[in-house]
C-alpha cells in the first residue's frame, strides 16, 4: 500500500459506518499547509530526420556523465538531470513505407499510424500531450501550449497522406490537428492576457477530482465493452470518455477556484506560490533572424508559461521535415538533403552539427529551469521534459531505436542521471510511462503501447 503524505483532511471529517458517525479531534493533517506542492509539468521538443547514432548515444553508462558524445556536449552540467533510454522502437510504418516524413512527426506523440482508409483526411489518434491537457488543462488558463519555430511551407503527399501530418504533432481528437503558434510576440501576449481574464493560473488542487469521478466507477466496464467493439465504435467510445473526463475536470476546477476565491475573501493567504520561488523570468523578443535567438525565446516562453502556471503542458516543434537550413552553422544546405548522406563524411558532419545545435537549445531551456527555485527544489524538478525525433536515422529512415532525451524529476517520479542501454519498449510505452509519472490517469494504452517502462521510474 502506498501512503500519501501530502493529503489533507477537512476539519469536519467524521468516521462513518453503519449509519453512525463520530467526529474526529483536530489532527495534524487538518492543518493548512504553508504552500501546496508544485504541480508536475510536461514539455515536448521535437527535431526531424533522426540523428547520427554514434554521435548521439553515450559509449557506456559509466562514461555517460563524464564523457558525453559530441551531440550531448551542451548538456554538461545538467546530465545528472537527464535520462537516456536506448531501445525505444517507433511505430511500424507499414502500409505507409513510402511516407517517412509524413509519419515521423504525426506519430511522435500519438504512437499511432494514420487511418489507411482515410488517407486524404486527418484521422489518427489523440496525442499524449492532449491526453494530459484533458486531464490537467482545466486547472490552468491555457490547457496546453503548442509552439513551432516556423510555419510548414513544404507540401508533399507521400502515400496520399494529408498535408497536416507533416506539420502537426498535437491532436485534440483523431480528426483535429492543433496548429502551433510561430510568432513569439503572439505567444507572450497570450500568456499575459490569460493572467488578466479571471483565471487562476497559480491554482493548486486541494483534492484529486479523480477520487470522486463518476466516470472512474464505470471504467472497468468500459474497458470490457471496448474490447468487444469494432474499431469505429472504439473510437467513438474513446472520444466520449475523453469528453466526459474533461467536463468532470472543468467542473472540479470551477469548484476549486471558488474555494480559492473564498479563501482570499476571508483574508487567507493564497498558497499558489511559495515565497522562496524565483520570480517569473523576463522574456525579450529578439530582433533579426538568428535561429538560435528565435528558438531560445520560444524556450523562454515555455519556461514563463510553466512558472506562472499558465499551462502545464507544452509542445515545441523545433523544425519540421524538409526545407530547413542553418546558416548560423556556416552552411546553407537543407537539413533533409544532408541526412541522405550515404556515409559521406562532410554530410555526416553537417547532420551532427545540426543535431548538436537543436539539442543545445533544449539544454539552454533545462539549464535555465534548473536554476529557477520552486517549492523545495527547482522548476526542473517539477517537470518532465522530452527532446526527441520521429526517426532513428534519416539516411535509412529507420525507426527501431528512436533518440530521446528526458530531463527533470517529475516531482520525484523519475530517476534521472542515468543512461539505460537495453530498454525494451516502444514510443507508446514511453509516452504512457511519462504521463503516468505526471499522474495523468490512462484508461487505455497510447497507440502501440503495451506496458510501462519501469526502469525510468
Amino acid at each position: 500500500m502506498i501512503i500519501r503524505k501530502n493529503w489533507r483532511m477537512d476539519r469536519r471529517t467524521c468516521l462513518r459506518g453503519l449509519g453512525a458517525s463520530l467526529a474526529l479531534p483536530l489532527l495534524d493533517v487538518m492543518a493548512e499547509s504553508k504552500a501546496a506542492k508544485p504541480p508536475v509539468r510536461l514539455g515536448f521538443m521535437y527535431m526531424p530526420h533522426g540523428v547520427i547514432m554514434n554521435h548521439f548515444w553515450p559509449t557506456s553508462p559509466e562514461t555517460y556523465l563524464t564523457s558525453p558524445p559530441r551531440n550531448l556536449e551542451s548538456l554538461k552540467g545538467v546530465l545528472e538531470q537527464c535520462l537516456l533510454m536506448k531501445g525505444i522502437a517507433g511505430v511500424n510504418p507499414a502500409p505507409f513505407n513510402g511516407a517517412p516524413h509524413a509519419l515521423e512527426l504525426s506519430t511522435w506523440l500519438t504512437a499511432t499510424l494514420p487511418n489507411a482508409d482515410r488517407r486524404n483526411q486527418v484521422n489518427i489518434a489523440i496525442s499524449a500531450d492532449q491526453i494530459a491537457a484533458n486531464s490537467i488543462g482545466a486547472f490552468t488558463a491555457l490547457p496546453s501550449l503548442e509552439l513551432a519555430t516556423m510555419p510548414q511551407t513544404h507540401k508533399e503527399n507521400q502515400e496520399g497522406l494529408h498535408e497536416a501530418y507533416y506539420s502537426h504533432c498535437s491532436y485534440s481528437s483523431p480528426t483535429q490537428a492543433l496548429p502551433a503558434e510561430t510568432n513569439p510576440r503572439t505567444v507572450l501576449n497570450r500568456i499575459f492576457q490569460s493572467q488578466g481574464q479571471g483565471a487562476q493560473p497559480g491554482l493548486r488542487r486541494t483534492s484529486d477530482p479523480l477520487e470522486r469521478s463518476m466516470l472512474d466507477l464505470v471504467l472497468g466496464g468500459a474497458k470490457d465493452l471496448r474490447s468487444s467493439l469494432g474499431e469505429s465504435d472504439r473510437h467513438k467510445l474513446d472520444e466520449y470518455l475523453d469528453s466526459v473526463r474533461f467536463l468532470e475536470r472543468r467542473i472540479a476546477a470551477i469548484e476549486s477556484r471558488q474555494a480559492e476565491a473564498a479563501k482570499r475573501a476571508a483574508g487567507v493567504t493564497s498558497t499558489k506560490r511559495s515565497g522562496s520561488d524565483s520570480v517569473p523570468i523576463q522574456v525579450v523578443i529578439p530582433e533579426g533572424d538568428r535561429r538560435s535567438d528565435y528558438m531560445r525565446v520560444m524556450c523562454d516562453l515555455t519556461i514563463l508559461a510553466f512558472q506562472t502556471d499558465t499551462t502545464r503542458v507544452s509542445t515545441y516543434i523545433g523544425s519540421t521535415p524538409n526545407g530547413v537550413s542553418y546558416p548560423e552553422l556556416g552552411f546553407t544546405d537543407q537539413h533533409h538533403s544532408q541526412t541522405h548522406h550515404n556515409n559521406e563524411t562532410e554530410k555526416v558532419d553537417k547532420v551532427s552539427k545540426i543535431t548538436a545545435f537543436n539539442i543545445s537549445q533544449f539544454a539552454y531551456m533545462i539549464k535555465r529551469m534548473h536554476n529557477l527555485r520552486e517549492g523545495d527544489g527547482t522548476l526542473l524538478d517539477n517537470c518532465i521534459m522530452m527532446w526527441g525525433s520521429g526517426l532513428e536515422d534519416g539516411n535509412a529512415h529507420s525507426r527501431a531505436n528512436l533518440p530521446f532525451i528526458l530531463a527533470g524529476r517529475g516531482g520525484g517520479s523519475v530517476r534521472p542521471g542515468r543512461f539505460l542501454t537495453n530498454t525494451s519498449g516502444n514510443q507508446g510505452d514511453l509516452l504512457g510511462t511519462l504521463l503516468t509519472c505526471a499522474r495523468i490517469p490512462l484508461d487505455r494504452p497510447i497507440g502501440i503501447a503495451n506496458k510501462l517502462l519501469m526502469d525510468a521510474i
